[in-house]
């Protein structure tokens, strides 16, 4: 692998990993294209690790208010919703690896993904903010988070969906989206950390590494930024018609053998 296909692998993982996409559908894609379908199992723990700067690098704040204050209100929601993923992931952590390697799957969940948005957007703006999310609302996120395991089902896409659905305004659904997106990354570099120092990580060469996680991080940082501002004032449709009309490209190369 070169620095620039890294490089470009990490941007496409900073800026779907938050855009409402799926940035598991788009990496295969990526990978597909540069004929790099065993990219390497290190490159994607480090690709983790760059969009996980990227939101520590915006909520600092959040993240030193809980060291501080470690039983507060913020780190049990985020814990609650954290916890659907977590039981999905390792009851069916094989099955999932499986269909994320072959991407038998990847357009018909681009085509859900592409639902779960257009309906979204036709729900009035919320009137929840931080301060008033229940418990029952980060579960039912995270429900909505768990739903997302599949390859290419947006976490971020269903997360904001299922804030929007609970009736938090669309700041906020972001927001707390971007939140519940660090026990999630977190988790995932855990579990790829524990297969690669179980042997099963192929040799990348360390320029490629740094320019991969380099990138991920600049660009999951803009795309953070930019979707909180995004959807204060704009449709989620754009991102529905985006991801169907890939979900419909992905399903006819694939009938047609080519894919």
């Amino acid at each position: 692998m070169s620095k620039l296909e890294a490089f470009i692998l990490g941007i496409i993982q900073g800026l779907t990993e938050f855009l409402p996409i799926s940035s598991t559908g788009h990496l295969y894609l990526g990978r597909h294209l540069f004929g790099l379908d065993e990219a390497g199992l290190f490159l994607d723990t480090m690709l983790h690790i760059g969009t996980l700067f990227a939101v520590f690098a915006i909520y600092k704040k959040e993240l030193l208010y809980m060291i501080r204050r470690p039983f507060s209100k913020l780190t049990f929601l985020l814990i609650v919703g954290t916890i659907p993923a977590v039981v999905i992931g390792l009851l069916l952590q094989d099955y999932f690896e499986e269909i994320s390697k072959t991407g038998v799957t990847i357009g018909w969940e681009f085509l859900i993904t592409g639902v779960f948005l257009w309906f979204a957007d036709g729900i009035k703006n919320g009137y929840k903010r931080m301060e008033n999310l229940s418990y029952t609302d980060a579960f039912v996120i995270g429900m909505f988070q768990a739903a997302a395991i599949f390859p290419a089902i947006s976490r971020s896409g269903l997360t904001i969906v299922g804030g929007l659905m609970r009736k938090l305004d669309r700041e906020t659904a972001a927001y707390f989206s971007f939140l519940l997106s660090i026990p999630a990354i977190a988790g995932a570099i855990v579990l790829q950390f524990v297969d690669v120092f179980a042997g099963k990580a192929e040799n990348i060469s360390a320029g490629a590494l740094f320019m991969g996680t380099l990138s991920s991080a600049i660009f999951g940082y803009i795309a953070v930024r930019w979707m909180i501002q995004y959807l204060q004032r704009h449709s989620l449709k754009a991102f529905a018609v985006y991801v169907s009309l890939l979900g419909l490209l992905v399903l006819s190369l694939q009938m047609t053998g080519v894919f």
